[in-house]
């Protein structure tokens, strides 16, 4: 007897469709960003009415009995998830590197410290490259692979990165064969981030320009479609990064939190926790009550500017010094898209200082996390939600940890030595020089220890 579980029903498609609601429909492997009619971006389009005849216990079952496991496409979380992402790609198509899967842990001390009812980290820095950049780049290169395996002529990918989009377009690019060039702003860029892609044999180009302006280079790189855009602009990178909201309510049980919090630099993971959370409300059955927070610093603020205005206007901003790097943008790509997910879910937007993302580092540090200063961003945000009553006593928050505290080691250093610019290190904890004699060392360890 036959009991293998029947194949879901994910009818046409993917299709590539304009994100704004322009009717029609792109073909997938075309090299496409924008909506020819009105220019804005791009979305991967599903045949939701075939993938909506799954009962939604179906879907769940389907995706709780396919992982995490060893080996095989189902080691991903992106791709145990596929009929979500990219039904018609094979598994011989598939180049993945493990990504997904991630943990999520409950900080109880850190929730007491927040005033909210439970904080949970899902880490998704804890990746092959440290960031989760490698969930979108898994499924990109996927696609780009497919697109040169039928005649499209892509003969490179390129980025414009802050650092953690060079290292997954540069390590998937090199498992897939396929020629990778990130530019990157001079000067801008973590030692531990650049030696990612150079390691990996990426073309590094270091531009006298900020990330913005990097951007604009890359834009007109990529009307030539030979050059493969990686930025998150592509559709196809959203599609990989949405997985990061299915898997969190996934492993609450399919019991969605309140909240999930998140830094916004080129808001394209705003935009997909937004269509992953839309994904399991519609197909999984999970009641819609997830908001979502968005955290950004001072110096680089045009998101929550918007949104103090109601996002009537788009303010631009040129983006200046922040230890939080990799969201030191001052012109998002996935504005639009951004600001649809967060109206779709009644979600706010917030600001850091250097001072308040640099401490809300120190308190999740000290309780066992090691948090990158973006995901410190928007630690802040749910620190001050919290203090405002936004975010309720009882509420419960997922805070995503974007990339791997261990790639911003001189951020730590700088905090704890108190050389970090615009913050009070109020949590240092510095080494204490002693002789080696036992009763030195005795005498300091019976010492209060340091806030």
């Amino acid at each position: 007897m036959n009991t293998a579980t029947p194949q879901p029903d994910t009818g046409e498609g993917p299709w590539l469709e304009c994100g704004a609601g322009c009717p029609g429909r792109l073909p997938a492997d075309e090299v496409l960003y924008r909506c020819p009619s009105c220019g804005g971006l791009l979305e991967v389009g599903h045949d939701r009415e075939a993938l909506a005849r799954t009962p939604a216990a179906a879907w769940r079952a389907l995706f709780d009995g396919r992982g995490p496991v060893r080996a095989g496409i189902d080691a991903s979380g992106v791709w145990s998830r596929r009929e979500w992402v990219h039904p018609r790609a094979t598994g011989a198509e598939i180049v993945s590197l493990g990504e997904g899967h991630s943990a999520l842990v409950s900080v109880p001390a850190l929730a007491g410290a927040l005033g909210v009812g439970e904080l949970w980290v899902k880490q998704c820095g804890v990746a092959h490259t440290g960031s989760f950049k490698d969930l979108g780049m898994s499924v990109l290169v996927t696609q780009v692979a497919r697109m040169r395996a039928r005649g499209v002529p892509v003969r490179a990918i390129v980025c414009a990165s802050t650092g953690d989009t060079s290292a997954a377009l540069a390590a998937y690019g090199a498992a897939a064969g396929i020629v990778t060039a990130v530019l990157l702003p001079r000067g801008k860029v973590t030692a531990a981030q650049l030696v990612q892609p150079i390691a990996h044999g990426a073309r590094v180009l270091a531009l006298d320009a900020d990330f913005d302006g990097c951007m604009r280079v890359v834009r007109e790189i990529a009307q030539d479609r030979g050059f493969y855009l990686a930025n998150s602009m592509n559709p196809w990178r959203l599609e990989g990064q949405k997985t990061v909201a299915v898997e969190i309510v996934q492993q609450l049980g399919w019991e969605p939190p309140d909240w999930i919090a998140l830094p916004g630099g080129n808001l394209g993971n705003t935009a997909a926790v937004g269509a992953g959370l839309r994904l399991v409300e519609e197909l999984a059955g999970v009641p819609r009550r997830t908001r979502l927070l968005v955290g950004q610093v001072h110096s680089a603020n045009p998101l929550y500017r918007s949104f103090l205005g109601g996002f009537a206007e788009r303010p631009v901003v040129t983006a200046g010094e922040t230890a939080a790097t990799a969201i030191r943008i001052g012109a998002p790509v996935s504005y639009e898209r951004a600001i649809r997910a967060l109206k779709r879910c009644g979600g706010v937007v917030t600001e850091a200082t250097e001072h308040e993302l640099a401490d809300a580092a120190a308190l999740a540090d000290r309780a066992g996390q090691f948090l990158c200063p973006q995901t410190a961003a928007a630690l802040a945000g749910v620190r001050k939600a919290a203090a405002q009553g936004t975010i309720g006593a009882r509420d419960r928050v997922v805070l995503v940890s974007t990339a791997h505290g261990l790639k911003f080691t001189e951020f730590k250093v700088r905090y704890h030595d108190g050389r970090l610019e615009g913050a009070r290190s109020l949590r240092a904890n510095r080494p204490v020089e002693l002789p080696a004699t036992l009763d030195a060392v005795r005498e300091a360890l019976l010492r209060e220890p340091p806030g």
